[in-house]
């Protein structure tokens, strides 16, 4: 069975063509991947990726909000008891604000520009996933 990858859109940002890319990448690369579309709530984030039993969330932030929406995610995945979900960032984020997301709970962070199979690589390693034959 694949492993599952929920990509989300969290907060007010409602461009979605690199979540969409990604999402198509992580598909063709082998994963089972859940898109959850734009403007999503954390809380309904954490409740579709309970629900769908993902190894990973996927945020995708475009709105400068990535700290916040990151540490809350992460937060409420803990709460929720799936502290083990992997999250990771992508989308506009300055290097800088690399290591911030690292210690808010972020698994791995892709800022704009990152090579899709780098993000598909570490997406790999993080869940032990084989390559797609």
């Amino acid at each position: 069975m694949p492993t599952r990858v929920l990509v989300a859109k969290p907060g007010l940002d409602g461009h979605d063509r690199g979540a969409k890319i990604v999402a198509r990448t992580l598909r063709d690369a082998g994963f089972e991947v859940v898109f959850t579309g734009i403007r999503q709530k954390v809380d309904d984030i954490v409740a579709i990726a309970l629900q769908e039993d993902v190894a990973v969330v996927g945020l995708s932030i475009l709105s400068g909000a990535h700290i916040a929406l990151t540490a809350r995610t992460v937060e409420a995945l803990r709460a929720a008891g799936a502290g083990d979900i992997a999250v990771i960032v992508g989308g506009t984020i300055p290097l800088g604000d690399v290591p911030k997301l690292r210690e808010a709970g972020a698994a791995a962070v892709f800022p704009t520009g990152t090579p899709l199979d780098a993000l598909v690589a570490e997406v790999r390693a993080l869940t032990a996933t084989p390559a797609a034959s």
